[in-house]
């Protein structure tokens, strides 16, 4: 079982796509970092194993420093996202 916090995780984002994929995702990977679910309190960072690999436009977005674009329900978007991304994790073997 995975950590709470592991840097291998953290790291697993370098070199993948986006897995949300909303208006104005950047196709390259250079951008693409590990994202967290919002909501773990004030400070506070979800699991790793509750993030999603978002390029720098969707990250963006999820976070709030961009509006989210008409029709998008970004939470529904981030759960999608992290769960593609467990599934990549799994298949690299860094979560079971």
């Amino acid at each position: 079982m995975a950590k709470s916090r592991s840097k291998k995780i953290r790291e697993s984002a370098r070199g993948e796509a986006c897995t949300m994929r909303i208006q104005g995702c950047m196709p390259d990977r250079e951008t693409v970092v590990l994202a967290h679910l919002n909501g773990a309190g004030m400070g506070l960072k979800s699991l790793d194993i509750h993030g999603a690999y978002l390029c720098l436009n969707c990250h963006d977005i999820y976070d709030g420093r961009k509006p989210t674009p008409e029709g998008i329900n970004i939470s529904e978007e981030m759960f999608f996202a992290v769960v593609e991304t467990q599934k990549i994790m799994h298949e690299k073997g860094l979560i079971k």
